[in-house]
Formats: structure tokens, sequence, C-alpha cells
């Protein structure tokens, strides 16, 4: 179900479609990866005008499609300056994400021990990611925050989830490497 129809959306689904039909999940996020970067610098591929309007109260996130066929799900994320996530997962599933507009600040986390109400975290990297970059998280290494790194610019992400992520746990410090875990029920914002 093509959620907004934008210049270049086929050929995006098409590509994404592609890459989905490898044979595990290594191969499909690799193949996303790739074909995330080269999509993301094809100019006949532009993501609609709204995913630029950033939020003043949270990042924005805007799903553009669903594939009824493949279950994987595509939202575009706009990230208003300083604007970020807590260390969070992906609720199981494999994402590739990759950087539309602007820069992004990444931090991966190991998980040093989990249980139902705490957990601990070492930061393990931190990068920053700009136009036509691409990276994929695969469980159980899929701990990380993001974080728009600018004053005064927007960033804008894509988003290619193994399915529709209506939830994940978030993890909020509790001091030195411990953090405490909940459960956040995650929405869509409105595609204007």
């Amino acid at each position: 179900m093509l959620t907004l129809d934008f210049p270049g959306s086929r050929k995006l689904i098409a590509a994404i479609d592609a890459a989905v039909a490898a044979p595990d999940d290594k191969a499909v996020t690799d193949a996303l990866r790739s074909t995330l970067c080269r999509l993301i610098r094809d100019p006949e591929v532009r993501l609609p005008d709204c995913v630029l309007d950033a939020l003043p109260d949270h990042y924005a996130r805007r799903e553009l499609y669903v594939s009824d066929r493949y279950g994987y799900c595509v939202v575009a994320m706009t990230w208003g300056p300083g604007q970020g996530t807590p260390i969070h997962d992906h609720a199981g599933m494999w994402c590739v994400e990759g950087v539309w507009h602007g820069q992004l600040e990444i931090t991966q986390y190991e998980c040093l021990a989990a249980a139902e109400e705490c957990c601990r975290f070492r930061p393990v990297g931190t990068l920053t990611a700009g136009p036509g970059s691409a990276g994929s998280l695969i469980p159980p290494h899929e701990y990380h925050t993001i974080r728009n790194p600018s004053d005064d610019a927007v960033a804008v992400s894509l988003h290619i989830y193994q399915r529709q992520m209506t939830c994940c746990s978030v993890f909020q410090p509790l001091g030195q490497d411990r953090y405490a875990r909940a459960t956040r029920q995650l929405c869509l914002d409105k595609l204007d």
C-alpha cells in the first residue's frame, strides 16, 4: 500500500522489494544498505516535501509505505535541531536506516546484562552520518541512540523496518552503566 506518492516512489519500492528477497536477515540488510545509499543519491527519487517539516516537541515519524507482500515498513523521520532518542531497541526486528538530509549522530550500545526492569549498557562507538550513508541493525545488536547534532538544521532519515514498528523498549539512565527499561508505544505523525 503506497501511503504517499512522491517522485521516484515506485522506483524506491521496487528496489526495496528486490533487496528484501535475499535469503537471510544479514543478506537482506546488506542489500538494503547498498540499495538505500544508491537511492538517496538518485535525483529521480525525492521524498515528499512534508518530511522536511520538523515538529517542535518531538522528532517526526511519517510512514510512507507498508508492503502487503513482504511486510516491511518505510518510515521517514524528521529530526529538529538537537532532537534525539534515548537508548532504544527495535523490538527484535532488523532495520536499515539511511540519512537523506542533514547529519545524524548514532551511538551503538552493547547490552552487558538484561533484566525485565533494569539493564546495563556500555557505548561501543559513535559516528556522525551524512546524506547518502546508511547502517543496519540486526538483533541482538540493536541498541542505539540517534540525535541531530545541529543547533539550527533539520535532518531527515529513512528507516526500513522488517515490519511495522508500533512499540519498542527505551532505557533511561539510573546511574553509571545502569538503565531502567520501559515500553514505549510509537505514534505516527501526519503526512501533509
